[in-house]
């Protein structure tokens, strides 16, 4: 081989080797922005997923009864109540079931849709507004077609506030809270031989939170308003959005109290590990 073959030779090996590494770089860095691209996506759905996730983890059952039968006249304020607190709850991100004038079997369908939602995490509210009887230590929220002559009929046609916060807490919710505006004077008590005005004390189970429209055993009567004094109050203090829930609830028991002179006092019962803020953010700790 001559001079200049062995040149014209070097040179390709040179010129092969620059290709090469060119192509190298080439299939290196569209590998890269494969891999950019493939993280960004996996990022995207991360953060959907994520997003469905606090969307799913507010739940609420709200249910307002106002057409009783053997009532004198139709209650007007539950459903109110009902509605009120629906767009409220939903503008705070909740999944909210509502149910108007339910019967036995509405109510026992929406707390089985209510089950079949609760998550771990989930934060879960029932409110229930119309009358309610306590039987035993026991309070039950009672639909517009119970058929009670006796105590043992509530508990036949009643649906117990404790059981269906038992319910929510077997599935693995992450907090309770409950909302009940029923502390009436009902219209089957002149038929027990024995009966206590309004509910029985609810005390909260395990992380829960109830509110009750008026003390254990005392009745609040009806205001003239579109709305109940609870639910005027609370609503005010939810749209306000300064602190948590539990201080929210605990605000609307002090202004109802001091508003009638101590003529009813709602009563609030707490096992929460930590104070959940309503706002239009998911749920957090009111102290972070």
């Amino acid at each position: 081989m001559n001079v200049t073959q062995l040149r014209i030779s070097r040179r390709s090996i040179a010129l092969a080797v620059a290709l090469f590494g060119m192509v190298s770089l080439a299939i290196g860095a569209h590998a890269a922005l494969n891999k950019r691209a493939l993280d960004a996506a996996k990022a995207i759905a991360t953060e959907q997923s994520e997003d469905a996730a606090r969307k799913s983890s507010r739940i609420a059952l709200v249910i307002g009864n106002g057409h009783y039968p053997d009532a004198n006249a139709p209650l007007t304020q539950p459903i109110n109540d009902a509605r009120a607190l629906t767009a409220a709850l939903r503008r705070n991100g909740f999944d909210v079931d509502v149910v108007e004038d339910a019967s036995k079997d509405d109510m026992h369908r929406a707390v089985g849709r209510l089950k079949s939602k609760v998550k771990p995490d989930s934060v879960v509210m029932l409110f229930f507004g119309g009358y309610g009887v306590q039987v035993g230590r026991e309070s039950y929220m009672i639909p517009v077609d119970a058929a009670i002559w006796k105590e043992a009929d509530v508990r036949r046609h009643g649906l117990s506030i404790e059981k269906v916060l038992d319910v929510i807490k077997e599935q693995g919710a992450r907090a309770r809270l409950a909302v009940v505006d029923a502390s009436r004077r009902n219209p089957y008590e002149r038929r027990f031989r024995a009966y206590s005005h309004g509910l029985a004390p609810i005390a909260a189970p395990d992380n829960a939170l109830i509110l009750s429209s008026a003390t254990p055993g005392k009745v609040a009567d009806d205001s003239e308003g579109q709305h109940s004094v609870l639910m005027s109050e609370l609503l005010g203090n939810l749209n306000a959005q300064a602190g948590g829930i539990e201080t929210a609830f605990n605000k609307t028991r002090v202004a109802i109290s001091r508003a009638s002179d101590g003529e009813q006092v709602p009563s609030v019962s707490s096992s929460l590990q930590e104070d959940l803020r309503l706002g239009a953010n998911p749920i957090e700790n009111a102290g972070s």
